[in-house]
C-alpha cells in the first residue's frame, strides 16, 4: 500500500470521527460553559451541579443520534472492507 492511500485513509478516519463525536462534545461544551455562568451568578459551588447536566445532555444526544451515528460509523468500516482488495498489492 502506498504512503499516500495510507494517509487518505488515517485522514478519512479521523474525520469520521470527529464527525461523529462533535455534537456530544459541542453540547456538554455548551451546557457546561451555561452551568458555570450560572453557578458564578448563583454562588453555588456544588460539583455535582456541573456533571449532571452534561451527563443528561450526552446521554439524550446518545438516544437521539446514536442511530445516525451507527449508520455513519458502520458505512464507513463496510466502505473500509470493500476497499481492501485495492489496497493489497
Amino acid at each position: 500500500m502506498e504512503a499516500d492511500r495510507a494517509l487518505n485513509l488515517l485522514d478519512d478516519m479521523l474525520w469520521q470521527s470527529l464527525m461523529v463525536a462533535a455534537p456530544i462534545l459541542i453540547a456538554t461544551l455548551a451546557i457546561g460553559i451555561v452551568v458555570s455562568v450560572f453557578q458564578v451568578a448563583t454562588q453555588i459551588q456544588e460539583a455535582t451541579l456541573s456533571y449532571v447536566p452534561k451527563l443528561l445532555v450526552a446521554a439524550g444526544l446518545l438516544i437521539l443520534l446514536g442511530p445516525w451515528m451507527m449508520t455513519r460509523m458502520t458505512d464507513f468500516a463496510r466502505d473500509l472492507y470493500l476497499a481492501i482488495p485495492t489496497l493489497v498489492n
